[in-house]
């Protein structure tokens, strides 16, 4: 036992797990899902996508190189919980800020260390996505198996409003060539900056914006970003990006996003049995023949039968490990979106071209 305590994971399934308490003493639940990323758990952890998520990190060690401010994506650590092999309160770097262990106290984060991530990820990718519970604060399983099962399901549930911006703010370059209206689902911070380093003056609006509020800023283009939960229970912003796009303007999604644009466009989503998160996902774009190394983080994928039954709209990148939709454009407008992350933050930079096209886009369209 650790000088924090004991801790307990139960799953949803009955399945318990016991080990070491990290961060904050106390208890915590969501969907339990794992990343297999080998660096970034702290831009990973501030992720809004991850919002309502208990999240295994498949690295045997986490917090090895400590906390530093300027890599977070947003103000607050948005997982719900963590789940780590071996958690090292000390850490490496001189530049670093904090340990990660006064980090997820800082931000009030329960999480449990010294259990088997391998058994525990394969009992997952055998049995699907589930809820969880983490505690250091209660230990009688009994109790925590009964509390689990009243977690709300991730399957129509909104989590966006958790996260989006209250206000709506501007980030500017020194020198401004577009404007981008930016509807913050859960944006992550180096979205924005690869349009602010791509000469954008960006407005991020929040999620329960109107069209009109979004068009008085005189945008050269639209930008749909990241978030959490079920695209399918967010009508009202399905029918505000419907709006969005029949105007004609150049339009870019990402993951949350790209979600939400298909949707208004008529196509569909569906839960998948295991998520996408990592830093190394193989992506393959259908226009070049290329392939991607991506950073990803979804639970959530466009539906491919609904894309093969749209006349307006063509695949453009699919996931090479299972075929799943990972890109769309409509085949009329300069609108596109993509599953992944493109920022990467952490991960690799393959992607960022798709940024570059957004750009073009908003060239061609002024013109």
């Amino acid at each position: 036992m650790s000088e924090k305590g004991s801790a307990i994971l139960v799953l949803e399934d009955g399945t318990v797990f016991k080990g070491n308490a990290i961060g904050k003493i106390g208890k915590t639940g969501g969907e339990i899902a794992f990343n297999t990323g080998m660096t970034g758990y702290q831009e990973v952890f501030t992720d809004p996508s991850y919002y309502g998520q208990l999240l295994i990190m498949t690295t045997a060690h986490i917090g090895n190189y400590g906390t530093q401010s300027n890599e977070q994506e947003s103000d607050t650590i948005n997982i719900s919980g963590l789940i780590t092999k071996k958690f090292s309160d000390g850490y490496s770097r001189t530049s670093a800020d904090q340990s990660l262990q006064d980090f997820m106290v800082h931000h009030e984060t329960v999480g449990i260390s010294d259990i088997d991530t391998r058994a525990l990820v394969r009992h997952i990718r055998d049995k699907g996505a589930m809820n969880a519970i983490i505690s250091s604060s209660i230990l009688d399983e009994d109790q925590l198996k009964k509390e689990v099962l009243e977690i709300p399901k991730m399957n129509g549930l909104e989590l966006s409003s958790k996260v989006t911006t209250t206000d709506a703010y501007e980030v500017l370059p020194e020198n401004v060539e577009f404007k981008v209206s930016l509807l913050d689902l859960g944006v992550k911070r180096n979205i924005v900056q690869c349009l602010v380093d791509r000469g954008c003056h960006v407005k991020v609006f929040p999620l329960n914006s109107t069209k009109e509020e979004l068009a008085v800023f005189e945008p050269d283009g639209y930008m749909l970003s990241n978030g959490p939960g079920d695209p399918s229970a967010m009508p009202d912003t399905i029918s505000l990006v419907k709006e969005i796009v029949s105007t004609g303007m150049p339009v870019f999604g990402i993951c949350l996003g790209h979600q939400i644009f298909g949707l208004s466009q008529g196509l569909k989503t569906e839960k998948m049995f295991n998520g996408h998160r990592g830093i190394n996902h193989p992506i393959k774009n259908l226009k070049t023949g290329k392939g991607e190394i991506t950073s990803q983080n979804h639970g959530f994928v466009i539906s491919k039968e609904s894309v093969e039954h749209s006349d307006e709209i063509e695949v453009t990148h699919i996931h090479l490990n299972d075929q799943t939709v990972a890109g769309i454009a409509l085949k009329n407008k300069p609108v596109f979106s993509v599953q992944y992350h493109p920022e990467a933050s952490a991960g690799p930079h393959d992607s960022r071209y798709l940024f570059d096209l957004f750009i073009e886009n908003m060239k061609s369209h002024k013109k």
